[in-house]
């Protein structure tokens, strides 16, 4: 029999506030441990919970950013649980009503090639819910250590529906809604950190079927990486119990990264063995409906979005806009820079392959430039070189030798070529007689040209462009070039 995944994902994204989601200590990572506590955060008696409104505003803009309803109310219960990283033994949580409601994420599946765009598809979402993030535990040798910085953390839970069918289809959905939050300013969401981790649902049912099989959960995933490999290693697992006659167990497991393997961790709890009920210390939040539509004017335009406007609108092809538009902060610096001199092919060619270029040698030497906001260039750089080369100042070939001393020094390039003499020759005389001695030693080249072969004209711009050390116009160059050849 041939059976079909079926996968859900339960993503946890650290919402980015100066403080935690019910008290007024702040968090910080990397922070000595347990520094960043209070009697809130450590569930002290007589201690109450106050709201942070700035979680619940960046909440509902994450919920906007993907399409879903803000609810009118939205209310707090507790999750009863015994562990050690849960101070209070119990955490709040929106269980009954969430913040968000619905929604859905349009993700871009690979192409048969780095270079095509592959499908796109929408993914459903279930619902994103508020909560408090517990603390951390770090199991060693003999002992496990635990670290409460974290806890109290504002949360957001965001919830699919069981929509994908593949570790591919996982992946890009996680990949599309991390670039979308982090668009946001929701949160940086770097996984390394812990403020993104994700938990696969996997189930199998035979091909055909629309039943759902019984699934199993990976608990805390914390790269990408890992979550394609326990999915996958899930749908294989499953599908040999499975072929051999047996049955699936309802149940969480845990993947080790270091086997490749996972291992069950507990049976699967059901929401009434955390009996939840609706917490008597916090109200319930109405969502006014004017701020609701101010955070909607507030949204950046969506990575996918944008991605389609620069080819249509821009010309610019996949390969290039599948690297500008998966950074805010790189597409920001290209659409600054056509406000000075609008040549969108040759702009974006200059940031996503040589300004990218020399700020991942600069990382590589260990240096603090690795981003484009540490560099020394700005968009007026880009914008400049980009123009002095349309107007014939300078040739391309010239033009990459000043792009690396103004990301060197950040000079202007007008500046640099005026300094270095840089500036193309046009002097037809010189390079005429330059273009006469190239024909002359080089009878096979012009053969070749004559025969039709365009690609043989190269073989003779070498000797010109090297003895004008470069400086000798392209374009002016060509024409001569035929011409001579043409005359014989």
């Amino acid at each position: 029999m041939q059976y079909e995944a079926v996968i859900g994902l339960e993503i946890h994204v650290q919402i980015k506030t100066r403080t935690k989601m019910f008290t007024a200590a702040p968090y910080e990572y990397g922070a000595a441990p347990n520094t960043l506590t209070d009697a809130v955060v450590l569930g002290l008696p007589g201690t109450l919970p106050v709201l942070n409104h700035t979680a619940i505003e960046k909440c509902a803009k994450l919920g906007l950013m993907l399409g879903c309803e803000i609810a009118e109310v939205c209310k707090w219960d507790r999750k009863n649980y015994f562990y050690p990283d849960s101070p209070k033994n119990y955490q709040l949580t929106q269980n009954e009503e969430p913040l968000c409601i619905g929604g859905k994420v349009e993700i871009e599946l690979p192409g048969p090639s780095r270079n095509v765009e592959g499908e796109h598809r929408w993914v459903a979402l279930n619902r994103i819910h508020l909560e408090e993030d517990p603390g951390k535990l770090t199991h060693e040798a003999f002992e496990t250590v635990i670290d409460f910085n974290r806890a109290g953390v504002p949360l957001a839970e965001i919830v699919t529906e069981p929509d994908m069918s593949s570790s591919a289809e996982a992946v890009a959905f996680l990949n599309c809604l991390r670039n979308m939050i982090v668009y946001a300013g929701i949160s940086d969401c770097d996984m390394e950190k812990g403020q993104m981790r994700c938990d696969a649902n996997v189930s199998l049912r035979p091909v055909g079927s629309d039943k759902l099989g019984t699934r199993t959960e990976m608990k805390n995933l914390n790269s990408i990486s890992n979550v394609k490999a326990a999915i996958e290693y899930e749908i294989e697992r499953q599908t040999e119990i499975l072929e051999e006659g047996g049955s699936i167990t309802q149940e969480t497991r845990r993947w080790d990264v270091e086997s490749g393997t996972s291992f069950s961790l507990r049976s699967k709890e059901e929401a009434h063995d955390y009996r939840y009920f609706p917490d008597p210390d916090l109200m319930p939040v109405q969502m006014d409906r004017a701020r609701v539509a101010e955070l909607e004017a507030e949204l950046p335009e969506r990575p996918l979005d944008k991605q389609r406007r620069y080819q249509e609108e821009l010309g610019l092809p996949f390969t290039i806009t599948s690297v500008l538009c998966v950074d805010r902060e790189l597409s920001e610096f290209f659409e600054e820079a056509l406000k000075t001199h609008n040549a969108p092919k040759q702009i974006a060619n200059y940031i996503t392959n040589d300004l990218l270029r020399e700020l991942s040698a600069v990382s590589e030497h260990g240096e603090s430039a690795h981003s484009v906001s540490q560099s020394k260039l700005t968009p007026a750089h880009i914008a400049t070189l980009a123009k002095i080369i349309d107007e014939g100042v300078i040739s391309k070939q010239i033009g990459k030798e000043v792009f690396t001393e103004m990301f060197q020094t950040g000079e202007m390039p007008d500046a640099i070529v005026e300094k270095k003499g840089l500036k193309q020759s046009n002097d037809t005389g010189e390079i005429e007689a330059l273009c006469r001695e190239a024909i002359a030693g080089n009878a096979k080249a012009v053969g070749q040209f004559k025969d039709g072969n365009e690609k043989a004209l190269n073989a003779l711009k070498g000797p010109v462009m090297k003895a004008t050390k470069g400086k000798a116009n392209p374009a002016m160059l060509d024409q001569l070039l035929k011409k001579l050849i043409d005359e014989g």
